[in-house]
């Protein structure tokens, strides 16, 4: 594409060079005309020498157009081809540059409806993460209520049988001391006889 493209710009370069040239020689065949024309030393009319002077520019003009038509018309022709291929070029990318804007587009939408749902699943679980933390705090809770409640009955029963053993020691002193000093010899004597057949028995 690029070697068709310079090849067109060569063409068109010799083009207007052969162009500039066509139009130097024209100008200098046709200033002796137009001169001539303005001399005006009141000679009018037609003269002779103006047959040829017309002869001789048709000529060059058939000449250089029958010259310059061929090499022209191929520098206008690759031209044109160039342009041409050039505005496929263009198309194919603005069709291109079209697909790539609306997958661009689509995939930033997809990726806006896939940020919803990464931060819908985030406060999901961190709502999950929060009921779970306060269910283990709950549940921590009343495990801890329910040991103190068993370390207080605990300590209430070991307190009231602590008590109890010190009132049954302490009735027990007090009745050892009562029966102590109530009891004599005789009653010492019978009750150690009621045992002892008792025992035997």
């Amino acid at each position: 594409m690029k070697i068709a493209r310079g090849n067109g710009k060569q063409r068109m370069k010799h083009f207007f060079a052969e162009c500039a040239v066509v139009l130097g020689v024209v100008i200098i065949t046709g200033t002796p005309v137009w001169a001539a024309s303005a001399g005006g030393h009141g000679e009018g009319g037609w003269q002779a020498t103006d047959w040829y002077r017309v002869m001789n520019f048709a000529v060059l003009a058939i000449g250089l157009f029958l010259l310059l038509r061929k090499p022209a018309s191929q520098a206008l022709s690759s031209r044109i081809k160039g342009i041409a291929q050039e505005l496929e070029q263009l198309e194919a990318r603005r069709k291109t540059a079209e697909k790539q804007l609306v997958e661009y587009t689509d995939r930033l939408a997809l990726l806006d409806k896939e940020a919803e749902k990464i931060v819908a699943e985030y406060q999901r679980q961190g709502e999950e993460a929060k009921a779970r933390i306060l269910k283990e705090a709950q549940a921590s809770a009343e495990k801890l209520r329910q040991q103190a409640r068993k370390n207080i009955d605990h300590e209430f029963k070991q307190a009231k049988l602590d008590l109890q053993q010190d009132v049954v020691a302490k009735a027990l002193a007090r009745a050892e001391q009562l029966i102590a000093n109530r009891i004599n010899a005789e009653d010492q004597k019978n009750l150690v006889d009621e045992y002892l057949n008792k025992v035997v028995a």
